[in-house]
């Protein structure tokens, strides 16, 4: 079954090592993706966020690579998963980074859009942290 699904990207001044490096490492998940949640912590080797929205979730990412993938996986409370494919790579001197919004059957066109929405205030948070030198 296919979805729509949404590429949002934004270009970033800084190297595409320091993006890599600074959005692989979970701890920051609140600070540049506050819609996520309000906390984070690491358990057992596991990183957990608490959203208002979504309840306790647990994020896992890809293994630290040296292609940009920054794909995850949020499993909710209910058990289901989703996948959030994320890439960065090279743009010129710097970086651009791609999260694609994919729509869960049964999304209304409203909800995708906030979705998608708050992926891109998201990465444009993202890009003032990291050219501001955080």
């Amino acid at each position: 079954m296919t979805t729509d699904t949404a590429h949002v990207a934004e270009r970033i001044d800084r190297p595409v090592n320091d993006v890599y490096a600074y959005v692989s490492n979970p701890a920051h998940l609140t600070t540049w993706a506050p819609g996520l949640g309000s906390s984070v912590e690491q358990v057992d080797g596991s990183w957990y966020v608490q959203s208002d929205v979504l309840g306790r979730v647990k994020v896992d990412f890809a293994p630290k690579n040296g292609f940009g993938v920054l794909d995850h996986v949020v499993t909710l409370e209910t058990g289901e998963q989703v996948l959030n494919p994320v890439r960065v790579v090279p743009y010129g001197e710097g970086s651009e980074i791609v999260f694609s919004v994919r729509r869960p059957p049964g999304t209304s066109d409203e909800a995708f859009a906030r979705d998608t929405g708050a992926v891109t205030a998201d990465l444009a948070r993202l890009k003032d942290i990291l050219e501001k030198g955080n």
